[in-house]
């Protein structure tokens, strides 16, 4: 009989251990929401869909033997473009708040708008127009830097470090 009650007594206590853990793990995923931040992942897409669309121009430009041209933003023209699609809550540009990376002469358009040259024209011999681009989603920014020899440099902007990092 006293072995069914301890046996019966245990079991109480895992039930119990049990709503415990699960309450602790609830508050702990509603602390974790709550500290996500969407715009980060948004700005990381925005940067691979970028560096996708170069890629895939360079490609093209090779396998083609002609220049092929990407558009940002809401840039237009005649020919053929690769157009950049980026989600509506990154915006082009840099917030005046955030200092321009280091290495970086101010850059008025670049800095404003977001596009120095808002179409950009790649060879078959990988070079393109030197360019510089910035995105933000009003806390965090990424500065693109397009050599002429094809070279994507990508810096990011991080609000809690108050510094730019390479990506």
């Amino acid at each position: 009989m006293l072995q069914r009650r301890r046996a019966s007594s245990q079991q109480g206590a895992s039930l119990l251990d049990l709503t415990v853990s699960m309450a602790v793990a609830a508050v702990v995923s509603m602390v974790c929401l709550t500290q996500w931040d969407s715009g980060s992942l948004d700005l990381s897409m925005a940067h691979q869909e970028i560096r996708g669309s170069l890629e895939q121009a360079f490609s093209l430009a090779r396998a083609r033997g002609t220049n092929v041209t990407v558009a940002l933003g809401q840039a237009s023209g005649a020919g053929e473009h690769l157009r950049v699609q980026l989600s509506r809550r990154v915006k082009w540009g840099k917030p005046a708040q955030i200092p321009l990376p280091p290495d970086m002469d101010e850059t008025t358009v670049a800095a404003r708008t977001g596009e120095a040259h808002p179409i950009l024209t790649v060879t078959p011999r990988h070079t393109a127009l030197a360019s510089a681009w910035f995105l933000n989603d009003g806390r965090e920014a990424l500065c693109m830097r397009l050599s002429g020899q094809g070279k994507l440099q990508v810096l990011r902007w991080h609000r809690d470090r108050q510094k730019w990092t390479r990506v």
